[in-house]
């Protein structure tokens, strides 16, 4: 059972779905753009049941989390911190994290930032933040696929585009690649209404706004890890996982030819049992 909950980190409130035995190995789940903690309803309950404590925040800026102003309060450094912040106020002191999209940018950084938090580290479809730019200069593809994030950049313009005609490119961000039937009607009309929540649309650009604050830590990752890859992603190369990889002493590369970018939703039988196993792992 799905059990909600605020709590403050960091300086601000957050809201957390969380399931699963409270004294159980804590596990969070960082939703990327645009979702929110809803984005991990298919692996919650399965992580649960393998006695998990299972902790979905909406992310700041996100969902029914606070949305503070400016730019420079969406840093990468703050994203982890708040990740640290909340666990902390949770009572638990390690924790393994799993990261889709921003939040395994989020989960890449602080496992560089504050190893000493971190049990294990999983990844779908998320780059290490410090290949961003080298690999988008050696594969011009990447950087095609990347040019949305230059757009972003601009004041005002980007709130405008995405909130037409009821987040109609949000939207389509969702299914627009992804197999039909992936995000019903039912699910959409949540993610709008989390849409357009006041101050959500300016909140979730600065985390892409911030980008120039970022200070992409390079050291090794000593705890075990896991990078799995959706290879249809249409943003994202496939090679930016071996290349996350790299930055890792033990690291398990999984690519799921079929899958897009929203594999966790595509195929949640499948991501949950690699998740399984790997967070079961002695």
């Amino acid at each position: 059972m799905i059990r909600h909950q605020r709590v403050a980190a960091n300086g601000i409130g957050f809201h957390l779905a969380t399931c699963g035995p409270e004294d159980g190995p804590a596990v969070v789940l960082l939703h990327g753009f645009p979702e929110f903690w809803y984005g991990w309803r298919h692996q919650m309950e399965p992580l649960a049941s393998a006695g998990l404590r299972v902790i979905a925040p909406d992310q700041r800026g996100y969902g029914e989390s606070d949305k503070p102003g400016g730019i420079g309060a969406y840093a990468l450094d703050t994203l982890a911190d708040d990740v640290c912040g909340i666990c902390s106020e949770l009572g638990h002191e390690r924790f393994a994290v799993v990261g889709h999209d921003w939040g395994g940018i989020v989960a890449w950084h602080l496992a560089a930032r504050a190893p000493e938090r971190l049990s294990r580290l999983a990844i779908l479809n998320a780059p290490h933040p410090a290949t961003l730019a080298s690999y988008a200069l050696t594969h011009p593809l990447q950087a095609v696929r990347s040019a949305y994030v230059g757009f972003f950049q601009m004041p005002w313009l980007p709130e405008m585009a995405l909130s037409a005609n009821d987040h109609a490119l949000l939207a389509l961000a969702l299914t627009g690649r992804s197999p039909p039937g992936t995000f019903d009607e039912a699910a959409l009309a949540k993610y709008r209404e989390a849409w357009s929540r006041e101050g959500a649309l300016g909140a979730m650009l600065n985390w892409y706004r911030a980008m120039p604050l970022a200070r992409p830590l390079s050291q090794q990752i000593e705890i075990p890890a896991m990078v799995v890859w959706g290879d249809e992603d249409p943003a994202l190369s496939s090679g930016l996982a071996e290349a996350g990889a790299a930055f890792c002493g033990a690291c398990e590369v999984v690519h799921l030819p079929g899958a897009t970018h929203w594999l966790h939703h595509e195929i949640p039988e499948e991501v949950n049992a690699l998740l399984l196993a790997f967070l079961a792992a002695d």
